[in-house]
């Protein structure tokens, strides 16, 4: 008996909101020319994981490339797993300004919010 199979849709890896991909732009455009943003998670903090940014002039071995506003940036295999779906945005405070993560797959953060929980 053959049967057909229906598949969903996967969701993104990651996307860029329209605020982070303007200063990721900028940031490829000036201070970071030739290199990309490379997204990982990390252990610290309270809540167990938290999320790392640093440039690198080239992926390491197993990256994943995520294109979105014609951008690239790179995100850590072992990653994957606690990003799927989420939106990277980029949040200008009175007294501060940096990139900040929708994820979907958070189940909690910590009190100060510099980690959080799957």
């Amino acid at each position: 008996m053959s049967e057909t199979l229906t598949r969903r849709p996967l969701p993104s890896l990651m996307t860029l909101s329209d605020r982070a991909a303007a200063r990721l732009r900028a940031l490829y455009a000036g201070a970071h020319k030739g290199e990309l943003l490379r997204v990982s998670v990390g252990k610290r903090g309270c809540s167990g994981l938290s999320y790392e940014m640093n440039f690198v002039t080239e992926p390491e071995a197993g990256d994943d490339c995520v294109e979105d506003h014609g951008l690239v940036l790179l995100v850590d295999r072992k990653a994957t797993l606690f990003l799927t779906g989420t939106v990277m945005d980029y949040e200008v405070k009175d007294l501060e300004s940096g990139f900040t993560f929708v994820n979907p797959n958070e189940k909690g953060r910590c009190g100060c919010g510099e980690s959080f929980h799957v």
